[in-house]
């Protein structure tokens, strides 16, 4: 008698720790495969044309990118779970397990590849300028000699063209491109510079179109990559996905997509593992 006590309190407690684990199972992300619950992807909110939280749910190149790759994983657009991953947070939301992966016009450096894993390429930008579609004065970085050059406060854009390109440019810190670009349709200031990329973006937005233009400088090379945890096998499966949206014209829909309005002259899909410098 005493031995069936035993046995059903032994199948009761076997029994707790099988539902214990399918719940906890539930609530894993799927890191190596697809076909999970959920994925969680990290990218900005408020970048227009590369990632951006709006009413009416996200949008932009990134989140086109991320879109398709997740698909290619096996899971579908109600299975994404976006968070907002900020630039000086990616690389610790990477290594907590926030999220399974990055793209928010995430350069590959050397420096962050120490930290973190990197598919891709799969945009590469530049350091460029946009100005007002009416103007005719700056055609090339040494003309922002004593123009006011605006970026974001903490931003190192204008610092970079200040010290190499433009040693008397006047500099400019708003908290926000979207001040900036108030600043320059107001013109508070001459020119507003980060990636190209954005620029296009913000140019893109309904309220702008037609009223600025990209310089088209070319003064950097930005690689963006879709990073993963170190170590992770996502790193393959998604390389694979981003060579797919490349052969079968959804990469280049996304850019025309997101950029067009703005004319933003593209480089080519960049080759897997290429790092232009």
């Amino acid at each position: 008698m005493k031995l069936r006590k035993v046995t059903a309190a032994s199948a009761v407690v076997l029994a707790l720790a099988v539902t214990a684990t399918a719940c906890g199972s539930d609530k894993k992300n799927s890191d190596s495969s697809g076909g999970g619950k959920k994925i969680t992807i990290g990218i900005k909110f408020d970048q227009p044309g590369i990632g951006q939280k709006t009413p009416q749910g996200y949008s932009g190149f990134d989140v086109d990118v991320a879109t398709y790759v997740a698909g290619k994983l096996g899971y579908k657009p109600d299975q994404i779970q976006w968070k907002e991953t900020k630039s000086a947070e990616r690389e610790n939301a990477l290594s907590r397990g926030d999220v399974d992966f990055i793209a928010a016009s995430y350069s590959i450096t050397p420096e962050r590849e120490k930290k973190v894993d990197f598919a891709g390429p799969y945009l590469l930008a530049h350091q460029d300028v946009l100005v007002r579609a009416d103007d005719t004065a700056i055609k090339s970085p040494s003309d922002l000699n004593s123009k006011k050059l605006c970026s974001v406060t903490g931003s190192t854009s204008a610092q970079n063209v200040h010290d190499k390109l433009a040693p008397k440019a006047q500099l400019q810190q708003y908290p926000t491109y979207s001040a900036c670009l108030t600043g320059l349709q107001n013109k508070a200031i001459d020119a507003l510079t980060t990636d190209d990329s954005i620029l296009a973006g913000y140019a893109s937005q309904a309220a702008f179109k037609g009223k600025f233009k990209l310089g088209g400088f070319k003064m950097t090379n930005e690689n963006y990559g879709i990073g993963v945890k170190k170590g992770s096998d996502l790193k393959a499966k998604i390389n694979t996905a981003l060579e797919a949206m490349v052969s079968d014209g959804s990469w280049k829909k996304a850019v025309d997509k997101n950029f067009g309005p703005a004319n933003y002259k593209n480089e080519p899909a960049p080759k897997i593992g290429n790092i232009v410098s």
